[in-house]
Order: structure tokens, then sequence, then C-alpha cells
């Protein structure tokens, strides 16, 4: 029975948007490991049939002892498991994992989920993290990409070379991410932004907007359901919630963001960057439009001015002027807007079509391993 090890440094990368892979993989005979930091929702997987191996990870460390550590730990666990393929996301996970699986001769394949904070600016930071990638990735099987624009960056870089392939971000799950009538008409719009409160997902925009649009109007509502990774915005979203119609939810379940954007006529996703904006693949399956930052990530997932909006990313005089626009539109032609969002999802994002994907990578590799063997 083949064996399939995966490394994640979030519970929430492999709970939210890998659990169909998982399953699949499962079904199909597959002995499948998820290693990634210990959580309580790693029960799941173990319920999926999977078997958890918990190590810790740091998201955001740059201690070298502690990251070299994580290295070693990454290269026991493989020798321990001998599994015939490492799957890895995110990167430190894509960093460690295929410098692990180089030094063990295991076959891999690794995802990029988005440039990251660290791609945004010239800086050492930067330099190190495309040093340690295009060394991690030399051998890689597959490198996936989410957008092409992320994948041209990576080639311009000299990070990645032919071994790559672009997919529909994650996909998304239609059935999880029902259609659902959309919000009525209360003569007030309700607006949605899902996402880390911070910099790079467009806060100083979004506020600066809401700041804008409330001063000339009150038939409008704006909900957050978002976490903090710091406590640079807890003030600033304090202080807007006590002036303007805002609503802070926090972190919720899943079922329970679903729910949350179906009661909202409009997401706004003013991100930065994105690898592919999940958010916007869920809102659409649910029927609800978007308003979104032109950038890839997002606008591969917008056909614009039909299944949402688009606009320069950290313009707040753009965002403002779509957010203007869209209050213009009646609710007839909203609901219309987020049909064909849920029909571009269904044609372009569903996710099944994306774990054929990864099926038939690891299927081929583990038919090259069985003919290696049988020489």
């Amino acid at each position: 029975m083949p064996r399939v090890l995966i490394f994640a440094n979030d519970n929430s990368t492999i709970y939210n948007f890998r659990r169909e892979l998982l399953r699949r993989l499962v079904g199909d005979g597959y002995q499948v490991t998820v290693a990634l930091p210990a959580h309580e929702r790693n029960q799941a997987f173990r319920e999926l049939g999977c078997e958890v191996v918990e190590t810790p990870l740091s998201r955001f460390g740059t201690n070298p002892v502690r990251e070299s550590v994580s290295l070693v730990r990454f290269i026991q666990i493989i020798r321990r498991l001998a599994p015939d393929v490492v799957l890895t996301y995110t990167a430190k996970p894509n960093i460690y994992g295929g410098l692990a699986a180089q030094f063990c001769g295991v076959p891999y394949l690794n995802t990029v989920t988005g440039l990251g904070a660290a791609f945004q600016s010239e800086s050492v930071v930067r330099r190190v993290s495309a040093f340690m990638q295009r060394v991690a990735y030399r051998k890689s099987s597959r490198v996936f990409f989410q957008n092409n624009a992320n994948r041209a960056e990576f080639e311009r870089l000299g990070i990645v070379g032919h071994n790559t392939a672009v997919l529909p971000g994650s996909g998304v799950n239609l059935d999880l991410h029902a259609l659902e009538p959309y919000a009525v008409d209360t003569g007030t719009t309700r607006f949605i932004t899902v996402s880390r409160i911070r910099h790079d997902k467009g806060f100083d925009e979004l506020f600066a907007a809401i700041r804008r649009v409330c001063a000339q109007r009150d038939d409008v509502e704006f909900h957050v359901v978002g976490w903090y990774e710091d406590d640079t915005y807890r003030d600033a979203v304090t202080e807007m919630e006590n002036q303007f119609p805002l609503v802070i939810h926090g972190g919720v379940p899943q079922e329970r963001v679903h729910e949350l954007i179906a009661q909202s006529h409009c997401l706004l996703h003013p991100s930065h960057h994105e690898g592919m904006a999940n958010v916007i693949l869920e809102a659409s399956a649910t029927g609800v439009p978007s308003i979104a930052s032109d950038i890839p990530g997002c606008r591969e997932a917008i056909d614009d001015g039909v299944t949402g909006l688009l606009f320069p990313a950290k313009g707040v005089d753009a965002l403002e002027t779509r957010i203007d626009r869209f209050l213009s539109i009646p609710w007839e032609d909203r609901r219309s807007m987020g049909l064909a969002a849920r029909q571009k999802m269904a044609t372009e994002f569903d996710r099944e079509k994306v774990v054929d994907r990864y099926l038939e990578q690891i299927r081929g590799i583990c038919a090259d391993d069985a003919r290696k063997a049988s020489v």
C-alpha cells in the first residue's frame, strides 16, 4: 500500500482546503500521514483515516537554531515513515519538506500558495527565502502554483525551472459552499470582509473607504470575520466599531463563515497579494459577488462587471468608487452577478478537479517507484 506524507504549518491549511484530497487518497487505498503542529481539530484527520504526527513548526520564526531543529525533525519523520511521496504546502513546509525529501531520496510535490509578504519588497529576508526555495525545489517532481503571475515571478528569479504547473487555487467545495438565496433587500447593503486583520490584507484602505462611504450615506453595514496575528490593529478596530456601522465577528468556524457570507450582499477583499483568494471562491460559490483588488490571485476569480468588481490594489479612491458603484446596482442585478459568480466557480474552480490533478501526479510517482522496484 503506497504511503503519502503531507507536511503543513497550520491545521487550517489542510482542514479547510485539503480534506477532499485526504478523503480521496484514503478511499483509493493510500496510507496517508499528516505532519503538522498540534491542534484540537487534528482529530478530524484521524477520523478520515489518516495518521497524524504532531510536530512543532513556527509560521514566522527566524531563529536559526530552532529552524535547523525543524529541518532535522522533518528528516526524522521521513526516515521513520518511509513514504513513497511527500506533499508540502506554504513556504516553510515547502522549504524544509523539500530539503528533507531530497536528503532522504524521496519524491516530493510542492504547492506555492502565494508569494507572501517577504516578496513584496527587496530585503535580506526576500533574498534568503528565494535562495532556500530555489534549493528546495530543484528536485521537486512538480511545483504547483495558484496563478500564472506567481509562477512567472519565481521563474524570473530563477527559483523554479520547468517542473511547474498552475492550479485554480485550492478550488472550492461546491457542496460545502452551496448556492444560497441572495440576501433580501432591507434597504441596507451589507458588506463582509473575511481575512486576517493586517496591513497587507488591505485594512488601511478598507477602513479609509468605510469612513468616506459612511460620511455620505447611512444605508450600509460592514462586517469583518478575521483574526489578529499581532496587536497592530486592535485600537483602530475598536475605534472603527465605536464610530461606524462595523461589526467584528473575530475568528469563527467555517460553517459560521458560510452563513455570514450568505447573509451579505457583497464581499470586500482589498488584499495586496494572493496566491488564490479562497474567500472569493467561497463567496462566489455561495452566490455573493465580490469587490476585490485587481491583483494575481483575485482577478482570475472575478469577471469584472459580471461576477464582481475589481479595483487597483492599495487605492482608497478606487475602492470607495467601486463600493459606490455597487450601491447603485439594483438588487436584481446584484443577484444576477452572484449567480454568474456561482456558475464561474462550477466551471473553473471545482475542487474535485484540483484533487484530480494531485492524484494524477501521485499515481505517476508511485507507478514509477513500482517499475523501478521490479527491475
